[in-house]
């Protein structure tokens, strides 16, 4: 069977590597779809797909994950047919694996079978929580893979965390 993971990977943390490293153990290969591939350069989402593809390569390649493919998926903003839009774009698969409920219940409502996936130290492995930390440049490495934080370090992911940070508001 093959499974299919959708996900930001804003960025590839800890959790998200211990969760495809049990993937990759359960199933023939895992599909890993980068979501809002076409969004990058803002707080929420900034890094790119590119970046983002990087990220996950190197980690997985790292500790011998070897069975995985990942396709970047841009955003369409029309639910009622992202799964096609999905599909399109990516291997066939058997299974999907998610945890976002609108994920889980487009999928599901398309006749997809749907599991959901545990979180892995989801206190510490949280993106929005590693991002802060980034753009604080303040003890984020503990949470990504060594891979990833090279990758960071490689594009100035700090000093682009930094700035997307700053306000242009001025003091009055």
């Amino acid at each position: 069977m093959k499974a299919l993971l959708i996900g930001r990977f804003q960025p590839f943390h800890n959790g998200h590597l211990e969760l495809v490293r049990k993937a990759a153990s359960e199933y023939e290969s895992v599909i890993i779809a980068i979501g809002s591939a076409n969004l990058s350069h803002t707080q929420e989402n900034p890094f790119t797909a590119g970046e983002r593809y990087l990220m996950i390569q190197k980690a997985l390649e790292s500790v011998g994950i070897r069975n995985f493919s990942i396709v970047p998926v841009p955003d369409i903003n029309r639910y009622a047919v992202w799964v096609s839009h999905v599909v399109s774009l990516v291997p066939p698969f058997d299974v999907v694996l998610a945890n976002n409920p609108l994920t889980k219940q487009l999928f599901s409502e398309a006749g997809y079978e749907v599991k959901g996936t545990p979180l892995y130290d989801r206190e510490n492995c949280e993106a929005t929580n590693i991002r802060k930390l980034m753009a604080e440049d303040r003890g984020w490495k503990s949470f990504v893979p060594h891979a990833v934080a090279c990758v960071i370090d490689g594009i100035s992911g700090i000093e682009r965390m930094r700035c997307l940070a700053e306000s242009d508001k001025t003091a009055d």
